[in-house]
């Protein structure tokens, strides 16, 4: 029996894609201590759940593309990760930054990360004989039926009923 599952996310939705391209592959002293200071910043964020990710998924576009797929409880909480003086990620940035400025790094490895807040009705998702995964495993799965068999039932579900106000208008 082939089994259907949706996200149980409520509310918006915060995503962050964050990843690294090897330029160079022979710069490997280089790109290898990018690479490693993500692997320890996503065991740092597992091991502190409080600071807000949710989920990661991570993922490679080419043998010289990695990539991690983040979900986080709110855009505040990833922010708050991002500048918290006491977080890898403060020391990590500050030292490629000083590699960057020194030219070290320029052309042997880059790097970028995306951030989407998605609101409620914005985002739907749908899962066949699938463990929880991506957005499911960030928010809870539930069978297919509880948000809509269609994508567009899936996408005009809401967690919460309007305002009377917000009807009334």
């Amino acid at each position: 029996m082939v089994s259907r599952t949706t996200a149980d996310a409520k509310g918006e939705v915060v995503v962050l894609l964050i990843g690294m391209r090897i330029n160079r592959f022979w710069a490997v002293h280089l790109w290898l201590p990018v690479m490693v200071a993500m692997i320890r910043m996503l065991r740092e964020l597992e091991r502190a759940p409080e600071r807000g990710l949710r989920s990661r998924v991570l993922l490679t576009a080419s043998p010289r593309t990695y990539y991690v797929v983040q979900y986080w409880e709110s855009k505040e909480k990833l922010y708050a990760y991002a500048t918290a003086p006491d977080a890898l990620h403060h020391k990590a940035w500050a030292l490629l930054n000083r590699k960057e400025r020194t030219g070290k790094l320029r052309g042997q490895v880059g790097i970028w990360h995306e951030s989407y807040v998605v609101p409620e009705g914005s985002y739907e998702a749908i899962y066949g004989d699938m463990p929880a995964f991506g957005l499911a495993a960030a928010h809870g799965q539930v069978p297919l039926e509880k948000r809509g068999r269609y994508a567009k039932d899936r996408f005009a579900y809401r967690s919460q009923k309007a305002p009377a106000a917000e009807k009334a208008g």
